[in-house]
């Protein structure tokens, strides 16, 4: 399913330029960058070659900008591959697919983010729906908080604010007082609390706490880790650190990558 830049009639500029400020950076694994990392870092696991990541995050920004349709961005996975020789991991419907739909979901939501906290739009619309996506197999809870509303500065946000997972596609939308009570609301709702659980990454050993309901690694905001995230480098893989140091105090003055 190709996703739409004019979806809701708003302008993506904000998803685009979202995507923009990201730096390039080299991984083996996709726990190499860990939730706000994602924010400010391009990757794609496996790709260490500098021409392997300029060709795909060129080809992203591109979907991006121009509503590209993953069967075209397919076409060009292709002649990267061919070109680079790439020996990548999994097959080429799946592989294709997790980074096109990743990195155009999180652009999108971080810019839908965006929009929804601007000063005069949180005024009007102070409340925000969660809205369950057309998956084919969705998830039990991510069925169960469609059609939650709730303030949108709860914290509930904080660590489930979409895409909440591997293929999730679910989306937020903001709401005035009037859309509550067209709803049959009064008040908002109150926020779930389904639980926690473990998660042990199997090659650093290292255990996550992760709410229930969301896929590791994906239980953050991405959209205001695109407006406050300050990366700390210490954080990062101790291979990646030389090379992330100049472009991230970079993108911290305030420079575009």
């Amino acid at each position: 399913m190709a996703i739409d830049p004019r979806i809701d009639n708003l302008s993506f500029d904000e998803a685009i330029n979202f995507f923009k400020n990201k730096i390039k950076i080299p991984t083996r694994r996709w726990t190499d960058l860990w939730k706000e990392m994602h924010s400010r870092g391009f990757m794609v696991a496996g790709a260490m070659k500098a021409d392997i990541l300029n060709d795909f995050y060129d080809a992203v920004k591109k979907s991006i900008s121009e509503g590209m349709t993953l069967e075209e961005f397919r076409e060009i996975f292709d002649e990267i591959v061919e070109k680079s020789g790439w020996d990548y991991y999994g097959s080429r419907n799946w592989r294709s697919r997790v980074i096109f739909e990743t990195n155009l979901r999180t652009a999108y939501s971080a810019g839908r983010y965006e929009q929804m906290t601007d000063p005069d739009i949180s005024k009007m619309r102070p409340y925000w729906e969660y809205r369950h996506g057309d998956s084919i197999h969705p998830r039990p809870l991510h069925l169960a908080w469609d059609g939650k509303i709730l303030p949108a500065d709860d914290t509930w946000w904080d660590t489930h604010y979409p895409p909440n997972g591997w293929g999730c596609k679910c989306k937020v939308f903001a709401l005035s007082k009037r859309d509550l009570k067209r709803l049959g609301k009064d008040k908002p709702d109150k926020a779930p609390n389904d639980g926690m659980y473990q998660w042990t990454d199997k090659v650093t050993g290292i255990t996550h706490t992760v709410p229930v309901g969301i896929d590791p690694g994906w239980d953050y905001n991405m959209g205001d880790a695109a407006k406050h995230y300050k990366p700390d480098l210490s954080k990062y893989p101790t291979e990646l650190r030389k090379h992330l140091s100049p472009d991230l105090q970079n993108i911290n003055k305030g420079g575009d990558k």
